[in-house]
Parts: C-alpha cells; structure tokens; sequence
C-alpha cells in the first residue's frame, strides 16, 4: 500500500510518519509538506534514509505538482493533515487559514476525484481519503457533558471555521462523488517535536530559562490532552479499519485547566533540573490578557473508536507530560532551537489590532 500523508513534516504527521515506519513494512509513505514555519525535515531526520519513505516539498493548493504526484505513486489513501492550526495565528491572520484549510482541502479533493476517474472499479473502491480534523469545530462545553460525532458544528475562531469548512467539504465529496471518507476530530495534542509556539513547548522554554510563563485569563479553561503517539495510532487504526462515510472523535480522557498543566511542567522541571536561581518555577506564572473568543472547555467522547475500532490511549497525562518536558529539556539546545528560524521567538500572538489585514 502506498500512502499519501499531507503534513508529514509537521508535529502530528511526522509522528504518524515515525509510527508507519517504525511498525509496518508494508506501507510506503508519500510525505507531502510545504515547509511553513511549523513544518521541518528535522524531526524525520530518523525516517529520511527509509527505503519506503518519499518527501515531495510541495503545497496542496497546487494542483498540477499534486495531479503529478498521485500520478507518480499511484497512492490507496491519502491522510491529510496539512494545515494551519494555531488559533492565535488564525487571529491576526484568517485569510491564511482558509486558503490552506480550505481552498487546500478542495484541491486535494479535486485531484483525488481526477485520479479516482482513472483507476479500474477495484481500485476505486479500496482508495480512502482520510480526513484529520479538531474537537474544535464543536465550540464551547459548559462544566460538563462531551463532544460527540452527533454535536452541532459551532466553531468560535477563525481557525475552527476553517477546518469545519474542510469537515464539510469532505463529507460533500464523499456523499457526491461516492468518495470514501472518513473525518477524525481530535483534542489538544501534545509530545515531542511539536513547534514552541503552543502551551506546553513554549512554557517548557521559558521556564527552563526562567522567563515568564503566561497564563491566558483566570487560567481555567479546560482542555482534554491526548499524547501524539497515541493519536497517531489512532489515525492508523481509523484509517485501516473505519467505516466509510464514518467520524470518529480521538480524545485522551485527559481534562485538565491550562493553569493545571502549566503547574505539572512546572513540577516536572522542578525535579529534573532544579535551579537555585529560578526557584520554584510556578513563581513564574504570569496572568495575562485572554485570548478573543477564548472557549471556555472541551472534552472528547471516543467511545465509539474505541468499542467499534478498539483504539484506546496509552498514555495517561502524568506519564505523557513528564516523558514530553524530559524530552524538550535533552532537546533545547538542538532540536528546539534549529527549527526557530527567526520568524518566531516565543512572542505573544492572537491580540487582535486594529487595522489589521486578514489577507493571506
């Protein structure tokens, strides 16, 4: 079988990159990236000499290099994870969210559709267009209850608009053009390689550094963390085993308040490299003006890929958040400052100003 993954070099696809190669020898990966800021080669420097690995530098809302690649490597599925995903980013800047969340997904889909035309009956019916997307296309929770593949669609940021775009166009095409589908909504992700501009790497940073760690709001807003290997399988297993036309939410069971998780690497820190001049690293926690439109919690329902698929997490958070930081402590020096290129400095972003385009 040969695989297209969309984002394959960036946090989540290149731990699912990692995870094919690793365990299957049996699949070719096509890794198909545009190398933003948040995409990098660096963390599949293990995988890049893999006699089943391929790297097109290409974007998806090019249509031609796209046409040539499926045409080169005649795929069974694509896994599409390209994307921008940083709901800060989406603020200052909508208009570059839609072109690759949304004008980025039509194109794939356009070209699967050309490519489908081609192949015998058979083939058609076994190529699978899976689709990766975000819990938070479903809003905002109160104190209880939980997302589901039945919650009403009410996305709150740019960001999320987008990607409910991209759920809604694939679920179009599938219905449409007897596409066969599948769509994964995911909570917050986290582990190594992921790109310092979200909570956990860019508090990890500082406070190893003992900078101040801001805390958006009250420090109570609630997310469920699932640990990247573990979404990776998860994203495998739906892949191969899913039901056509089916959605499948992907959570960690892990609800904490961003105040909780600044606190736990704080602690984590704390033990593995203890600084008399810092101090306790919690000091450092800063409250800061709150993110627009901030929801205020969510929480993921994964019974159904659990029950009918049989993926469940294997990491619990206290495991997953210590193996993270530990991670980021061995790789500040290396890995954590090749791939800050000088765009991004650990700044604070999403803080809408006036006047401020949302052109791409």
């Amino acid at each position: 079988m040969t695989l297209i993954i969309t984002g394959g070099a960036g946090f989540i696809g290149s731990a699912l990159i990692r995870l094919i190669l690793r365990e299957r020898d049996d699949i070719t990966v096509v890794n198909v990236d545009k190398l933003t800021y948040a995409g990098n080669l660096e963390s599949l420097e293990a995988v890049s000499a893999h006699p089943l690995y391929h790297f097109e530098h290409v974007d998806i809302c090019d249509r031609q290099e796209m046409k040539r690649i499926f045409d080169t490597y005649r795929p069974s599925g694509v896994i599409h994870l390209a994307a921008e995903s940083h709901v800060d980013r989406s603020i200052d800047a909508p208009g570059d969210f839609l072109q690759t969340n949304v004008v980025g997904t039509f194109s794939l889909l356009e070209t699967a559709r050309s490519y489908l035309a081609t192949l015998e009956s058979s083939q058609r019916q076994r190529f699978r267009f899976h689709h990766v997307s975000t819990d938070e296309v479903f809003g905002s929770l109160a104190e209880d209850g939980f997302f589901t593949e039945t919650t009403p669609y009410d996305p709150r940021s740019p960001y999320s608009a987008s990607k409910a775009s991209s759920d809604h166009l694939v679920s179009a095409w599938g219905h449409t053009y007897k596409i066969s589908t599948l769509i994964t909504n995911c909570s917050n992700n986290y582990g190594p390689f992921q790109f310092p501009e979200k909570l956990i790497p860019l508090v990890t940073l500082n406070a190893l550094e003992g900078k101040k760690l801001p805390v958006y709001g009250d420090g109570q807003n609630v997310r469920d963390w699932l640990y990247v290997d573990d979404h990776a399988r998860a994203l495998l297993t739906v892949f191969e085993k899913g039901q056509s036309g089916r959605t499948y939410n992907v959570g960690g069971n892990n609800e904490k308040t961003n105040l909780e998780v600044v606190t736990s690497i704080c602690e984590v820190l704390d033990k593995l490299v203890p600084d008399e001049r810092i101090g306790p690293r919690r000091k450092l926690i800063e409250f800061v003006q709150d993110r627009p439109g901030h929801d205020r919690r969510y929480a993921i329902d994964a019974t159904r890929l659990q029950y009918e698929l049989g993926w469940s997490p294997q990491e619990n958070f206290e495991s997953g958040i210590f193996k993270t930081v530990a991670w980021y402590v061995e790789q500040q020096d290396r890995w954590c400052q090749r791939v800050q290129d000088g765009s991004y400095r650990r700044e604070r972003l999403g803080i809408h100003r006036e006047g401020k385009s949302g052109e791409p």
